[in-house]
């Protein structure tokens, strides 16, 4: 993934700095050497870790020292300034570390550490009845309860199984920069292509078919079942097939895979006007794209404000106009009837000239395996808050997972990349016998050009909603609010902000 670059500004530590240069809760940009590093100091003791997020190459200088951590200004990933360790997606690699040696009133930086990305650091005991482990899916929620089972010390079989080919990727990036043309091939896998092997992660690149429950098993398309004693479903989700004439013709798209986002990429290359029907996040990123690939954009979508049902009328109106001044076409209280060859006509006659459809209406949760295998169903596979199913020994995380969030005291699913891979880091602890409850804040982030909107908490609806700011002005807080208690904070420019809110929507709950 993106976000190698190394600046070394501020001071050299290796050379030493005054303690009285740095309070204690404090933090300092520095570098020994060539590398970039933060150095902290929390309750007396200094830390030194590097300073660039291994997720997309946040600046950690910039975010929130919190306990013995530092969270990521950006996407909220959390790392440990004691050991560099990645506490919380979407970050997955540690950042090094090195050695703090304070003589009299002065702190030096030396002898940097690195260790494999898996090395076992959460001290979790395996129950003896879980000694091979079956994940469906490889997606967010799927590989990283993997990779948290190897960081737990968990020595036995972990397999997983999962069709696309491509599979594990950095799914957001499939609407934003690489389909913009902004992110290079190599930033899109998760991990290098011997990175499982290496870890004894078994891919199985099949279809599952059936999860005999009874017999503890999972049947797999033109293979032998697979015996498992704990299984993860982590089936993710589908993009929504409108049924409108015209749907399967050659230039018509649905963006869900990286395959998708390739195709899409290519047909980019032929044409010269694209319509995007559907006003969603994942639509209007793809709008976006395409604009800044330079093709004519227009946006089909029933709302009167594009996204104001998630982040109100405000930001909907904001995010409206800045596409509209890169060139984007919008054609709201409108949905499309038909798509021909070379044309879209929408259910008011008007025809719209289309070499390129791409049609981002949303997605539905994969239910078919959980439905077959008679867990419990309720708008997804219902979990505990451990996110165990209705059949004990059977999880479920991601885009499928209804579970009781403690923010809001309702059972919610969301459908957020961090969310997910939180949930798989989770399922796979309580899979060891960790009994962990699942309390994350939700948090998601959308980007369109150069605006990037950070989204903490979790609101379906509201009875108040207060800006702070001026999304105009490239700064702001949009709360939402229900009988005076908050239930998300939408930010544009405002990180510190929308990492302070998560703290203490954690604290709230007792979380971590």
């Amino acid at each position: 993934m993106g976000g190698d670059q190394k600046q070394t500004t501020g001071p050299d530590f290796a050379a030493g700095i005054a303690l009285a240069e740095l309070s204690d809760g404090g933090k300092m940009l520095g570098h020994v050497g060539d590398d970039p590093v933060l150095l902290a100091r929390v309750a007396g003791e200094f830390f030194a870790i590097g300073a660039t997020c291994t997720h997309y190459g946040g600046p950690l200088a910039e975010g929130v020292i919190d306990g013995d951590t530092v969270r990521c200004p950006w996407h909220h990933a959390c790392f440990s300034l004691r050991n560099g360790e990645a506490l919380r997606s979407p970050a997955l690699t540690p950042v090094p570390c090195w050695k703090v040696e304070r003589r009299g009133d002065r702190v030096f930086v030396r002898d940097k550490m690195e260790r494999d990305a898996l090395a076992p650091t959460y001290p979790v005991a395996a129950r003896a009845e879980a000694q091979r482990i079956v994940i469906v899916g490889a997606g967010a929620a799927g590989t990283a309860a993997a990779e948290m089972l190897r960081r737990c010390g968990f020595a036995g079989p972990v397999i997983i199984v999962d069709d696309d080919d491509g599979s594990p990727y950095d799914r957001p990036n499939l609407s934003k920069d690489y389909l913009a043309g902004n992110a290079p091939e190599e930033w899109i896998p998760i991990r290098p292509p011997r990175f499982y092997d290496e870890h004894r992660i078994d891919v199985v690149r099949a279809r599952a078919t059936r999860i005999d429950v009874a017999a503890r098993r999972v049947e797999v398309e033109g293979r032998e079942p697979i015996a498992f004693d704990a299984l993860l479903l982590a089936t993710g989700a589908e993009p929504v097939r409108l049924p409108i004439p015209g749907v399967d013709l050659p230039h018509v798209h649905l963006l869900r895979s990286l395959a998708d986002s390739r195709a899409i990429i290519a047909a980019a290359g032929r044409a010269k006007k694209a319509v995007l029907v559907g006003g969603s996040f994942i639509g209007l990123e793809v709008a976006a794209s395409l604009c800044t690939r330079g093709l004519d954009v227009h946006v089909v979508a029933p709302e009167s404000v594009p996204l104001a049902r998630v982040m109100g009328p405000e930001l909907g109106a904001f995010i409206r106009k800045l596409h509209e001044e890169k060139g984007v076409v919008f054609h709201l209280e409108r949905k499309p009837a038909r798509i021909d060859a070379g044309r879209v006509t929408l259910d008011d006659d008007t025809t719209l000239d289309a070499d390129l459809v791409v049609i981002g209406v949303g997605v539905r949760p994969r239910l078919a395996l959980a439905e077959q295998a008679r867990l419990s169903i309720d708008h997804g596979v219902a979990v505990n808050e451990f996110l165990e199913t209705s059949t004990p020994g059977v999880w479920a995380a991601g885009d499928i997972a209804r579970w009781p969030d403690p923010h809001t005291g309702e059972r919610i699913r969301v459908e957020h990349w961090v969310v997910a891979q939180r949930m798989g880091q989770t399922a796979a602890r309580n899979m060891l016998g960790a009994r962990e409850r699942f309390d994350h804040v939700p948090f998601f982030w959308s980007a369109h050009y150069d605006v990037s909107i950070n989204y903490v908490g979790h609101a379906e609806s509201w009875d108040a909603l207060r800006v702070d700011g001026s999304a105009e002005q490239r700064a702001v807080a949009v709360r939402f609010e229900s009988r005076g208690k908050l239930l998300a904070l939408a930010t544009i420019f405002r990180d510190e902000e929308s990492l302070q809110t998560e703290i203490a929507m954690e604290r709230a709950v007792g979380g971590r």
